[in-house]
């Protein structure tokens, strides 16, 4: 089984260091990394037996899949910021592979539409499906773009010192467009009335885990023109994350930890300064500790209660809410993706037009009429696939799922949840089999073997509270928190990864960046510099690459 990092051991670890972080997402690698850049040893603990968060990968029956990356837009422009970032954390180790042109393939109901690379293919294709709509669709990308150019300013009072910062998130409703504080429903339905063009244009809706109506624009914006330009998919599959910055930490003379979680962050006058672990309550030490646990984790678990309280910290978690929950299908088949026919396409499959109405009718009815079907085809988009895994191939199928609908099994240990769990698991896999083999028939004499992951097994590997995918949902009201902030009230301790920014791995690697130059001070221009020198391109090259 392929692992990152390396397993505790007392005896490998120093009794100091100069930051922990604990959890090792991309947020707390790309922390951790930067760090280390400025030569900081840093320990990265990790409760999970390899790290990588939702980066990671796992493997059952000579199979292999991804568990949260599914594809990066943006880091095949080597000036964009994403991918200087990750140039720098991998030492320019991590290589990146383009999906098809038709990215995206949105089906509603017995329609289809494609999501092509590049702005103006992007348009056309939309206006060839709703050609009274130009000059809606013309200003809905143009909106996007401006959302984009303005969202460094948006997050800039996550790089101030806390109090700076908190006041700049105060005025932010002042410093920005109203539609940075409107729903998504709210910004389209002021372009167009065309409720099947804004079903068809909010189709990515399950990437940050909100209908339209509840989503904040700002997100579904982000997103939007995250992608707009192409997919790509790490080469190598996405425990490369991992593989190649891991290496970075330890040249510094930092480690990255397995089978290390974290009882309690030990704090004492209001300073943080260590942490104790769950194994034999070993207790180690450090001048900064970092949480990439996520917000309601950290606040909830890993704080001294009364640290909690004296800061009034449950009382604010009460403004923002986990994000959805769902279950994935990994399965695998026999045969290469060539031979199967797979595409290097996302497939998102939607019952109807209104997502508001159908996520409702979900709610209110909770069975398995889902109100949300995505497809990936990871062996497809990753090059070097074949060479590790010949005549074999895999797909994975995420759906919206209840917490509740677990319920009975909360508390029970993984992989030991008896009979009716794996009776409950195996109807939902079979909806969502039959799903997959109405676009890809072929495959349904394929099949080899299929696992199905919920809300339970994201918890129990992730901590995440109801096993939600996104950390805090991307509502309006959740980029309002003025108080969300790298900079706790607590002298010494922080948070990175998402919650910090927003979802995603773009998201969660940008929270990252932000948390390491809070904690760099004044020195934060080193992050600047290391970012500046990896690729500098001349003007014509940069200006030949936007227009894609």
């Amino acid at each position: 089984m392929k692992r990152t990092g390396t397993r505790f051991r007392k005896l490998k670890a120093l009794d100091h260091y100069d930051a922990i972080v604990i959890g090792s997402g991309i947020g707390g690698l790309c922390t951790a990394a930067l760090l280390a850049k400025t030569g900081q040893k840093v320990c990265v603990l990790e409760q999970h037996y390899t790290a990588g968060g939702y980066t990671h990968v796992y493997q059952r029956e000579g199979y292999e899949w991804d568990v949260g990356v599914h594809y990066i837009g943006e880091v095949h422009k080597p000036w964009s910021m994403i991918r200087r970032v990750f140039d720098v954390i991998s030492d320019g180790q991590l290589q990146w592979a383009p999906m098809d042109a038709h990215y995206d393939h949105i089906v509603i109901g017995d329609q289809q539409f494609r999501y092509l690379a590049g702005r103006d293919a992007f348009k056309a294709e939309i206006k060839r499906h709703f050609p009274e709509e130009g000059a809606a669709i013309d200003r809905y990308v143009e909106l996007i773009s401006e959302v984009s150019q303005r969202i460094p300013r948006f997050f800039a009072g996550q790089a101030l010192p806390r109090a700076l910062g908190v006041l700049y998130n105060r005025l932010r409703r002042r410093l920005f467009p109203a539609y940075f504080f409107q729903s998504t429903r709210q910004v389209l339905e002021g372009l167009t009335d065309n409720q099947q063009l804004i079903g068809v244009l909010t189709a990515q809706w399950g990437d940050y885990g909100l209908p339209p109506a509840q989503a904040a624009f700002m997100m579904h914006a982000m997103v939007a023109k995250h992608y707009i330009t192409g997919g790509n998919y790490p080469v190598g599959g996405s425990i490369r994350f991992a593989e190649t910055i891991i290496p970075v930490i330890e040249a510094a003379g930092g480690h990255v930890f397995t089978y290390a979680g974290v009882e309690q962050v030990l704090v004492e006058d209001n300073r943080a300064y260590g942490v104790r672990l769950e194994k034999d309550g070993h207790q180690i030490t450090a001048d900064k500790i970092v949480s990439c646990a996520g917000l309601l984790p950290t606040y909830q678990r890993l704080l001294p209660p009364e640290v909690v309280r004296r800061h009034g910290l449950l009382d604010r978690l009460q403004q923002v809410e986990p994000s959805a929950s769902h279950v994935c299908l990994y399965a695998g088949f026999k045969g290469d993706a060539a031979s199967l026919g797979l595409p290097k396409t996302n497939y998102w499959l939607y019952p109807e037009f209104d997502h508001d109405l159908s996520i409702k009718r979900f709610l209110d009815s909770p069975g398995l009429d889902l109100p949300m079907i995505y497809i990936s085809f990871p062996s497809a988009k990753d090059p070097d696939w074949d060479r590790r895994y010949p005549g074999k191939s895999t797909v994975e199928i995420v759906a919206p799922s209840f917490p509740q609908w677990f319920e009975q099994w909360k508390g029970s240990t993984w992989n030991k949840r008896g009979e009716d769990y794996e009776a409950f698991k195996q109807r939902i896999s079979e909806v969502l089999l039959e799903a997959l083999y109405r676009h890809q028939p072929q495959l349904r004499a394929a099949l080899d073997y299929c696992e199905l992951s919920t809300p339970l097994s994201t918890e129990w590997f992730q901590w995440n509270q109801g096993g939600e995918i996104y950390g805090i949902e991307h509502t309006v009201q959740r980029f309002e928190q003025h108080w969300i902030h790298p900079q706790t009230p607590i002298k010494n301790f922080y948070l990175t990864g998402s919650d910090v920014v927003t979802a995603g791995v773009g998201g969660a690697l940008m929270g990252g960046v932000l948390t390491a130059t809070r904690l760099l001070g004044w020195r934060a221009y080193q992050v600047k510099r290391l970012l500046d020198g990896v690729y500098r391109p001349a003007r014509q090259s940069a200006s030949q690459g936007a227009g894609r």
